[in-house]
């Protein structure tokens, strides 16, 4: 019979490449991480992991345990978290994933007010990119991202919009378009941009705009942290899109013919798992803010 705790530990080595990051992970010693999951291939006469060198890599029977095990464990989790919640009580850990931005500029006041007012919710906070989010919460590692949601909708995840969030064009006050007038979404090319990586929703609404219009970006630099891209910016190193929210006296807004999309920031959660009171009760505050925002 194969115990979760069994299933732990095989997930927490996948994850992490490494038995003793595994064992940190699970708070246990790495000779019982190894016990584990050499139990596990016993039981499944399989070998799990290729041992080359110092990488651990999952074998072939490895990859095809590792959806199943999740959907275990997560089934297991939800199963414990409705029995606990028929209480009604608005209690225990809440796994969500957000972006350093809007950790930043959004959730602060809804965390505040939510720690008032359930103060026996211990909030288990992943400040990471919003893809990264939405992985973690299609694969059942948290319980919700409050993300910035991707321009084509997936229908693997529940997403609900709390915030209009408007993207403009910005630089430098010295910057050559800051003196500029009369500036045309075709001007911009001529100048290096500073723009989040390629794997963001947010490049993804900008390359879009720009291939729509037949036009090639020059891109001097990317990072994933806005707050690194509006520094870049404010020393004068490019032009870039942010939201208007981190437009200060360090840059300027930009007047371009052709106006930028506007990005969604709303909350996502896996439809095949059930909410946990302290989920719905932060739905229901992300909804509040929402009103007050509008």
């Amino acid at each position: 019979m194969i115990d979760t705790p069994t299933l732990h530990a095989f997930m927490a080595v996948a994850e992490t490449g490494s038995f003793s990051a595994a064992a940190e992970r699970l708070y246990i010693t790495q000779p019982a991480i190894s016990k584990r999951i050499a139990l596990l291939e016993q039981q499944l006469e399989a070998r799990l992991f290729d041992r080359v060198g110092r990488q651990i890599q999952l074998t072939e029977a490895g990859r095809a345990l590792l959806p199943r095990a999740r959907q275990v464990l997560m089934d297991v989790e939800d199963m414990a978290r409705a029995i606990h919640d028929l209480s009604g009580e608005v209690a225990g850990k809440l796994r969500i994933g957000t972006s350093h931005h809007i950790g930043l500029h959004r959730l602060p006041p809804v965390l505040r007010q939510f720690s008032r007012d359930y103060p026996q919710v211990k909030l288990d906070i992943h400040f990471i990119d919003s893809e990264e989010a939405w992985e973690d919460v299609l694969h059942g590692e948290l319980e919700m991202g409050v993300v910035t949601l991707p321009p084509q909708p997936d229908e693997r995840l529940y997403s609900e919009k709390i915030w209009e969030d408007p993207l403009v064009f910005m630089c430098a006050p010295e910057h050559p378009l800051a003196r500029a007038k009369d500036i045309t979404l075709e001007t911009l090319p001529r100048h290096s941009a500073i723009l989040p990586s390629p794997i963001t929703f947010t490049r993804g609404i900008v390359e879009k705009l720009f291939d729509e219009h037949n036009l090639k970006l020059d891109i001097a630099m990317s990072t994933n942290y806005l707050e690194t891209i509006h520094m870049m910016v404010s020393i004068g190193l490019g032009w870039s899109v942010l939201p208007a929210t981190m437009v200060d006296s360090s840059v300027v807004q930009l007047d371009v013919d052709v106006p930028l999309p506007c990005r969604q920031l709303g909350v996502v959660i896996h439809p095949g798992r059930s909410q946990s009171n302290a989920a719905k009760a932060f739905l229901e505050a992300l909804r509040r803010d929402s009103l007050i925002q509008s």
